[in-house]
């Protein structure tokens, strides 16, 4: 059983920079693939990165490459997504959540547990 809890959201001008954090309970942190996804009010929940067990590994959506990072850092059972030049139609709920695939996977049926979220609003 893994535990996820955000944190570092809030509100920022368009242009602007946030940096989430996910901490994960449990020792067996390293031995999860780790993805975030963001819902819009009223739109399905999208994939926005994910990163592999070892951290070698990152996948970004077009939507956001170039612009995020993620990264981990498993003696501290955390995983942290950098925003920079943020957009308006970035605004929505932040989650991370933990899969047990090999490598990554983009599709959030793949991952077991999920944080609650964190609000993210974008002001143009």
């Amino acid at each position: 059983q893994v535990q996820l809890v955000e944190s570092g959201g809030g509100l920022v001008q368009a242009g602007g920079s946030l940096r989430l954090s996910c901490a994960a309970s449990g020792p067996t942190f390293s031995s999860y693939a780790m993805g975030w996804f963001r819902q819009a009010p009223g739109k399905e929940r999208d994939f926005v990165a994910a990163i592999s067990r070892s951290g070698e590994s990152t996948y970004y959506a077009d939507s956001v490459k170039g612009r995020v990072t993620t990264s981990r850092d498993n003696a501290k059972n955390t995983v942290y997504l950098q925003m920079n030049s943020l957009k308006p139609e970035d605004t929505a709920v932040y989650y991370c959540a933990a899969s047990t695939v090999v490598g990554f996977t983009t599709v959030a049926g793949f991952y077991d547990y999920w944080g609650q979220g964190t609000q993210v609003t974008v002001s143009s």
